[in-house]
């Protein structure tokens, strides 16, 4: 496999929408790249993607492919996407378009409100009515089912969006994207190997609804309804795994399929074989 050579190209930084990290990113030619930074992040990016291609998804997200990148004398774990937005389409976090139409922040906001099914309510109404896309709720449930799932700990308000034509004057759903920090991919700060999964679980917390995975999941639920299953098995899950051997060991990998094996005994009602 050839590396990828970037130290032409700057990447992108921090924007102080994420709380963690400072992953680097470059969007080439229509084509995004993003370098491991707090562990495992390809990998999981890369895992999800191909697994969701195994489920009952109404809405796009997005697919991703593992490479290595050449940058400042470092071969690097990435993974690389195709730009998912079209000619004229911008992509706005929720958090900006709230800002737009209200002058407030959307996660302050939403902390006002203390039962979390109605912060999950006011956001997907505020969508709504902002962006005249129907059935939001549905969308966010699916979202909130695929971070319980695989323990997405980064969903904050600037990691949901939607899409703007900026010529038809109409908003989309965006695919799903951003899956880097799920199964515990960050060993660098607060997942290190060491730790047991039940440590690592006793630490994870949920966003943006709740702390709570189960929480939020149960709120989106009770309002719109289960929307996803998942139609693949745990060999599906090790044959998956055994392919990216060439960029993560074996404790990784291995890590990563007990997890799973222990997320398909939790949420059993989401598995259809």
């Amino acid at each position: 496999m050839k590396n990828i050579n970037l130290d032409k190209y700057s990447p992108f930084h921090k924007t102080g929408h994420t709380s963690k990290g400072d992953q680097r990113k470059w969007e080439i030619d229509g084509i995004w790249y993003k370098a491991d930074y707090m562990g495992y992040e390809s990998l999981a990016e890369v895992l999800v993607s191909r697994l969701l291609k195994k489920s009952s998804l109404k809405y796009a997200f997005v697919t991703y492919d593992l490479t290595k990148i050449e940058y400042n004398n470092s071969s690097i774990n990435a993974c690389v996407s195709q730009d998912f937005r079209k000619e004229g389409q911008v992509l706005i976090p929720l958090e900006k378009l709230f800002r737009q139409y209200t002058g407030e922040s959307l996660a302050v906001k939403l902390a006002e409100f203390a039962d979390v099914r109605e912060r999950i309510r006011y956001l997907v109404e505020q969508v709504e009515n902002i962006t005249g896309i129907k059935s939001f709720g549905e969308y966010i449930t699916e979202m909130i089912e695929i971070d319980a799932f695989f323990l997405n700990e980064d969903r904050h308000t600037n990691n949901i969006a939607v899409l703007y034509d900026e010529e038809n004057e109409q908003y989309f759903v965006s695919p799903f994207f951003d899956q880097g920090l799920c199964l515990l991919a960050d060993t660098r700060q607060d997942y290190p190997m060491e730790l047991s999964i039940e440590q690592c679980m006793d630490k994870i917390e949920a966003k943006p609804f709740s702390s709570e995975f189960d929480t939020q999941l149960e709120a989106a639920e009770e309002l719109f309804g289960t929307q996803l299953e998942f139609h693949f098995t745990i060999q599906d899950i090790h044959r998956e795994l055994e392919e990216l051997a060439d960029f993560y060991p074996e404790d990784i990998r291995q890590r990563v399929e007990l997890l799973m094996r222990q997320q398909m005994r939790k949420y059993s009602y989401l598995i259809t074989k």
